[in-house]
């Protein structure tokens, strides 16, 4: 069974750079999904797709966000990261990691994180 599980600092302060790492267990990252995905929802607000790390290691990323955000992994540690920069309180929100066959398509995901942003 694949679990997945996201960590990082709950508190980061404005203009600084959020840094997520998602583990994942039960098999290799490198096959037992083709996708695996950054999400995030803001309080009151939808999901929101932020990007993904496909398991040849391409990246895919929101438009809105690629400017500030990079994606890559540790096929040793089986984990991926998230790093979004420059972040304000908008960027203040539940953070998913999520693993899937698809870009938009997901079976397996974290329980999600709370990332706060604020001086």
């Amino acid at each position: 069974q694949v679990q997945l599980q996201e960590s990082g600092p709950g508190l980061v302060k404005p203009s600084q750079t959020l840094s997520l790492t998602c583990t994942v267990s039960g098999g290799s990252i490198t096959t037992i999904r083709i996708y695996w995905t950054w999400i995030r929802q803001p309080p009151g607000k939808g999901l929101e797709w932020m990007g993904a790390i496909a398991n040849d290691g391409n990246t895919y990323y929101s438009p809105s966000l690629k400017s500030r955000t990079s994606i890559s992994r540790d096929t040793s540690k089986n984990h991926f990261t998230l790093q979004l920069s420059s972040v304000t309180p908008e960027d203040t929100a539940v953070y998913y990691c999520a693993g899937g066959n698809g870009l938009a398509t997901y079976d397996a995901w974290g329980q999600g994180t709370q990332v706060t942003v604020s001086s």
